[in-house]
């Protein structure tokens, strides 16, 4: 329950000061490539239930269709605006929305799509046992996954057999020492890791 009031009053109150710099990014978007401003994915959250997320649009229209994982900053399906974006984490800040409608909260499991939760062992399935986040342990430890599958001959492998389950195993951590404590400490970190980057 305290961490519901906490999210919603929260995000409630950072998407009213952030709604300049919401209107600043919109605005280059729009300037920039044709298509909306928002992009929504569908993920799977708490329970196995799918839901919408929100993010500021930094690829071009329909560049999901070849593949979910992004290869690298220089993507050519990212747009020049939506480099800058993503170099500086703007495009996840709409999932504020997602965090007051209740479906995310601040700190929990990052959501995945669907094609790569069929692929979850019974153990890794806990993690759909929490509400998903905006960050969590994972998100610190591979802030650099585009890199690390840039650097592949083969992305979708990597992240299936290396990256998808070193994640998940941070996020079964996460579950196991979940408190409004251990929250706190990953916005902190998370913070922290932003500042530096």
């Amino acid at each position: 329950m305290l961490k519901r009031v906490f999210d919603f009053v929260f995000s409630f109150c950072f998407l009213i000061l952030l709604l300049p710099l919401f209107l600043l990014i919109s605005i280059l978007i729009i300037i920039n490539s044709q298509g909306p401003v928002f992009y929504l994915q569908s993920r799977v959250g708490k329970s196995n239930v799918d839901f919408k997320i929100f993010k500021f649009r930094s690829m071009y229209v329909a560049s999901d269709k070849s593949s979910f994982i992004t290869i690298g900053n220089r993507d050519p399906r990212i747009t020049s605006v939506g480099y800058y974006i993503r170099k500086y984490k703007l495009d996840d800040l709409p999932q504020l929305i997602n965090v007051l409608l209740g479906n995310m909260s601040f700190v929990g499991p990052r959501p995945e799509v669907r094609k790569y939760v069929e692929l979850y062992s019974a153990e890794q399935l806990k993690v759909l046992t929490v509400k998903p986040g905006i960050t969590d342990y994972a998100s610190i430890q591979y802030s650099n996954e585009n890199e690390i599958l840039a650097s592949s001959s083969n992305p979708n492998k990597e992240y299936i057999e290396v990256v998808m389950p070193a994640k998940l195993q941070l996020n079964l951590k996460y579950i196991k020492e979940q408190s409004f404590f251990t929250d706190v400490k990953i916005l902190y970190l998370t913070f922290l890791k932003i500042l530096r980057h």
